[in-house]
């Protein structure tokens, strides 16, 4: 049967924006290099300037490069948050508009912080023990005020995930944080709440510095499978 599928047209940005990436992939220009010239490129790729533009436009969203005013653009190396930030907006739309998609953003945070505490406490250094006991102390401080209380908790579950080394989890912990805040209801203001976390948190600590993996992920799971039941969608809520 013949392939009926029209031919999409596309448009000129778009094909400045490949060739750029294609020779920034291949080695023409390295990280921290600058790009050539608007009126350069205008004339190598014989288009006008607001292809131009868009096309480096949509390579400084892709976190390619940079653009800085008066300046020619210059490549960077996409960092992880960079990456996490680019999905974020659909992330979130999603959330917003298929239900499902809450449970199974806390069940996912639940697997990931689960093994990532597990792994926190199998590549435990005491320097890394003393960090993540220092954002402890912090959240500890912070029970009485709401408003610091919730921030604190992200780093101290974001300083677990540096403590493995790979630079995607602190990333995605963070987004995860800031998808699920949306959603985050405090029905009742439970007297002893904070003290409940910060219980489970310290339980973690210990868990993490003494080396144990297994204490560590169970603790985690406990603590996330409690937390867990403040994320919830609002009742209509479109």
């Amino acid at each position: 049967m013949t392939d009926v599928t029209p031919i999409q047209r596309r448009k000129l940005f778009q094909e400045v924006r490949d060739r750029l990436l294609e020779q920034i992939r291949a080695g023409a220009w390295q990280p921290g290099d600058q790009l050539p010239s608007e009126r350069e490129l205008m004339l190598t790729y014989r288009v006008g300037r607001p292809a131009v533009r868009e096309a480096l436009q949509a390579l400084e969203r892709d976190g390619i490069v940079t653009i800085t005013h008066g300046e020619r653009a210059r490549v960077t190396v996409p960092t992880a948050d960079k990456v996490i930030e680019q999905i974020a907006g659909s992330a979130s739309h999603l959330l917003h508009m298929e239900p499902s998609s809450l449970d199974h953003l806390k069940d996912a945070r639940l697997f990931l912080e689960s093994g990532l505490a597990r792994r926190a406490a199998a590549k435990a250094t005491p320097e890394a023990v003393d960090r993540l006991r220092r954002r402890f102390e912090a959240h500890e401080r912070a029970r009485a005020q709401l408003d610091e209380f919730l921030p604190r908790d992200m780093e101290f579950h974001r300083e677990i995930a540096s403590m493995t080394g790979n630079p995607i989890f602190p990333a995605l912990i963070e987004a995860m944080f800031g998808w699920l805040s949306a959603y985050y209801v405090q029905l009742v203001r439970v007297p002893g709440a904070e003290d409940l976390t910060i219980a489970e948190h310290r339980r973690i600590l210990e868990a993490i510095a003494a080396g144990d993996p297994d204490a560590a992920a169970a603790a985690m799971h406990t603590h996330i499978a409690r937390s867990n039941a403040l994320y919830r969608k609002y009742e209509g809520q479109g």
